[in-house]
């Protein structure tokens, strides 16, 4: 016999995890191309569950098309953020520039600042209470299989998170513009010297990490049954614990430590309060500080 509740909570995990998973792959895709930390990567969360939030008050349309308004936003919202928070820092091409620690820190700093400018604007916008949605979209009907109890909403979270991951390694091994991604990340010096466009390719990777947090977002804000301006932070967090963990740079790595994260956040809920479950990601990256300072799978790249 097996704990129905301790199987129930590790499908709770994984559920949590593919989560987290989405979001860290944006900011895995990112700093592999840019080596640069993308900390408005949360607000890209939230503005895909406020998009779909929208389309539903304004238009009531099938689930799949929210799915693409949410897409479509999470897109524009990516593009937006290069221009602005990204690309004034790329001015110098030389490669001292490229490697300057100066440039990242800045950076950095410009994309928290985005960050913030715009949690604040969708606080003025929106108000900062939990926005409900509306029952007919809710992601809660109750699906049973044998002893075990399930949401619809989990079933979407998993098929959605495999499939948009498996077309991203598509997309990355099979496609030039991803080919071009994977060439800028080891090289963009390089990349550009034998003609690729590392400015388009810049802003497609933004354009794909954006689009897989707006859908993560939509898909908990149509799971949990509320959103709210702030919600996009505590996601953030753990998914960059996640690519820390990973190693920085590796996406596959990212997806795997984000599952850990997940699940272990369930099991630790099992035998402590609630509030327990948000330290294990801090645990987990002070483990991975001192004990693996490339990440678990980063290979020979700089300490993290």
């Amino acid at each position: 016999m097996f704990d129905i509740f301790f199987v129930q909570q590790l499908v709770n995990g994984l559920s949590v995890g593919f989560i987290y998973a989405l979001m860290a792959i944006g900011f895995t895709l990112i700093f592999g191309v840019l080596n640069v930390v993308n900390f408005a990567h949360g607000e890209v969360y939230m503005i895909g569950s406020f998009a779909g939030l929208m389309s539903i008050t304004a238009f009531a349309p099938p689930l799949f098309v929210v799915i693409l308004v949410a897409l479509a936003f999470g897109a524009l919202a990516g593009f937006g953020l290069e221009r602005i928070a990204f690309r004034p820092f790329r001015r110098f091409r030389d490669e001292a520039s490229l490697k300057s620690k100066a440039v990242r820190e800045a950076t950095l700093l410009s994309s928290l600042a985005i960050s913030i400018i715009v949690r604040e604007l969708a606080e003025k916008i929106f108000g900062s209470n939990m926005q409900a949605i509306p029952q007919e979209y809710l992601l809660l009907t109750p699906v049973q299989i044998g002893p075990l109890t399930f949401a619809n909403g989990q079933f979407l979270i998993f098929g959605l998170s495999i499939a948009m991951l498996g077309g991203l390694q598509w997309l990355l091994k099979r496609t030039r513009i991803g080919l071009a991604i994977r060439a800028v990340a080891n090289n963009p010096m390089g990349a550009s010297y034998v003609g690729i466009n590392t400015e388009r390719t810049i802003i497609a990777t933004f354009i794909i990490g954006s689009t897989l947090g707006a859908v993560a977002g939509l898909v908990v804000g149509l799971y949990q049954g509320a959103i709210f301006p702030a919600m996009g932070f505590a996601p953030g967090v753990k998914a960059f614990v996640a690519m820390v963990m990973g190693g920085l740079s590796s996406i596959g790595g990212a997806v795997v430590c984000a599952l850990i994260l997940g699940v272990s956040e369930a099991v630790t809920t099992s035998f402590f309060a609630q509030g327990w479950g948000d330290l294990v990601a801090y645990v987990f990256l002070v483990i991975t500080l001192v004990f693996f300072p490339t990440g678990l799978f980063g290979g020979g790249r700089e300490r993290v």
